[in-house]
């Protein structure tokens, strides 16, 4: 029987040795011992990861996964149909949630949009200058949860694996475009598991930063999938609010760190 140190089935499979491990502390991937103490994995290991890293790809959390694995381990490729098809409906339910709010989000940035490109009043601001205006209807303030592991899906950020996909250059070229937007941030600050970078409303169009920060997050969530996003536009102020587990402090001051 073809069996695999992590090395190994790490070049085989394209799944870092880090995350591996995290796979096997997870009860998602199980693995033997040499009499020295070293990983070795059975043949079957190659197929659980390509099934985990499917799943993966459907937004299934880390519980969600490890449970059909287990039906999968029974043998009967029906049982696991069926568990996946309700699994799945549940996502298109949320996805679908999803897109509603970003669409309110976004026709309240348009509204938004519109009156601070108005005329502007002489003198100082006022409650009917449009700078205070939270959107046409006079709505309250709106928040976006950018990471689809918040919409309804627990906190699995929390247990995903701290390791990227991206190579010297995207990496370089990533952090650049986070630390270039969070130069133009007016207030910094601390929050439990992360921080919240704050854009004055007035400074650029609310639009503009608004996308700008919802396309790099979700380029993010593609490579790096323990970061958290939530953006919240306030009646004074654009607010983004970064997450990720303690393993991953470091990663989260480079990318969003102080720039003061």
């Amino acid at each position: 029987m073809t069996t695999y140190r992590i090395s190994q089935l790490a070049e085989r499979s394209g799944v870092p040795a880090t995350t591996l491990r995290f796979y096997e502390d997870a009860g998602l991937l199980p693995a033997d011992r040499t009499p020295a103490g070293y990983r070795v994995y059975g043949q079957d290991a190659v197929e659980r990861l390509a099934f985990i890293s499917s799943a993966k790809l459907l937004g299934l959390a880390l519980d969600e996964i490890r449970e059909l694995l287990d039906v999968r381990e029974e043998g009967v490729c029906a049982s696991v149909r069926v568990r996946m098809l309700r699994l799945v409906a549940g996502r298109i339910t949320e996805t679908d949630g999803r897109i509603a709010e970003l669409r309110a989000f976004s026709a309240h940035l348009a509204g938004v949009h519109a009156e601070l490109s108005g005329p502007a009043p002489g003198g100082a601001c006022g409650p009917d200058c449009g700078c205070t205006t939270t959107s046409p209807e006079k709505q309250g303030p709106v928040m976006v949860e950018l990471s689809p592991t918040r919409s309804g899906w627990g906190e699995s950020w929390r247990d995903a694996p701290v390791a990227g996909t991206l190579g010297g250059t995207e990496l370089g070229e990533r952090i650049e475009r986070w630390r270039e937007l969070a130069g133009r941030a007016e207030g910094y600050e601390e929050i439990p598991d992360g921080v919240r970078l704050v854009f004055p409303a007035g400074a650029e169009p609310a639009a503009e930063v608004a996308a700008e920060v919802a396309a790099l997050a979700a380029a993010e969530q593609g490579c790096c999938a323990f970061f958290d996003f939530t953006l919240h536009l306030t009646p004074s102020a654009l607010q983004l609010d970064v997450r990720a587990p303690e393993s991953a402090a470091g990663m989260l001051a480079d990318l969003f760190g102080a720039t003061a």
